[in-house]
């Protein structure tokens, strides 16, 4: 069989499942079965692929087609131009979140400052800013053993391991350091609302990295009171939120003492990060 009609069987395997990017995700994971590049496959359309690589194709596309994210299937995926390791501990990486790595590059190119993500799960955030701003430092911390695990391997393969520190903590147990910025990308579904998640979320992503508890808000209070305790003067606090959240967490920092800095909206102009300094 050549690879022209691998990708096609793929793509119309996955289209009867209604993967919106079944096209896509054949070609990717054809790429993975054969440990070539898709774009080394896409200019080889006519070469034949050996029979027991199109039944380990089959297994892949048999897993997409019950909704498992690609990123779960290929064990990485795309942030900020780096390839990360991901697997079922980890949330994945999303592109709204580069726009808030993006942002906080602009505030602070070229300065030496010292970072703390609350929730590093991949360490994507922290590790895209680190690899950026040479002369920082940085602890990422989650709650979860594996995912930290995975966030070290990251830092290694993306050589900031030596300016940080990955800690299996929970933010209420931080003390007697402060930071120049502290980001977190927390969980912000409300549970109510979980159910109504698209398939390959709620079936695969990690629970405790998308519940945020009765109102959506419980662990961006906690991560908002405790910054008070452990920022520098003048520093900042980055949080990415859940679509029309705005007007509660507002109210939450105002009411904490934080002055909002920045909005950023995503690419549906919805407000989905917040940069806010202690006053």
């Amino acid at each position: 069989m050549k690879i022209l009609d691998a990708i096609k069987i793929g793509s119309n395997l996955l289209k009867e499942k209604n993967i919106p990017s079944h096209i896509l995700d054949s070609e990717l994971l054809l790429s993975k079965t054969l440990k070539k590049s898709r774009e080394k496959i896409l200019t080889n359309l006519e070469k034949k692929i050996e029979k027991k690589n199109f039944y380990i194709f089959k297994g892949y596309l048999n897993r997409r087609s019950k909704n498992e994210p690609i990123a779960y299937i290929l064990k990485e995926k795309e942030f900020w131009s780096k390839k990360f390791k991901v697997n079922k501990d980890t949330l994945i990486p999303r592109a709204e979140t580069e726009l808030l790595v993006d942002e906080l590059l602009k505030m602070y190119r070229g300065k030496k400052i010292s970072i703390l993500d609350i929730g590093t799960g991949t360490g994507c955030i922290i590790i895209s800013l680190l690899s950026n701003l040479k002369k920082s430092i940085g602890i990422g911390i989650d709650i979860s053993k594996k995912a930290i695990l995975i966030a070290k391997i990251n830092a290694k393969n993306i050589n900031v391991y030596n300016r940080i520190r990955f800690i299996n903590k929970s933010v209420e147990n931080i003390f007697n350091v402060k930071f120049d910025l502290i980001v977190s990308n927390p969980p912000y579904i409300q549970r109510k609302d979980i159910k109504n998640l698209s398939e390959d979320i709620k079936k695969y992503e990690p629970r405790m990295a998308i519940d945020g508890g009765k109102d959506g808000l419980d662990l961006i209070k906690k991560v908002i009171y405790k910054s008070k305790y452990i920022l520098k003067i003048n520093g900042s606090l980055a949080l990415e939120i859940g679509n029309e959240q705005i007007k509660e967490v507002s109210k939450i920092l105002t009411d904490n003492n934080f002055r909002i800095k920045k909005v950023i909206k995503d690419y549906k102009d919805n407000i989905r990060c917040v940069i806010a300094y202690y006053k």
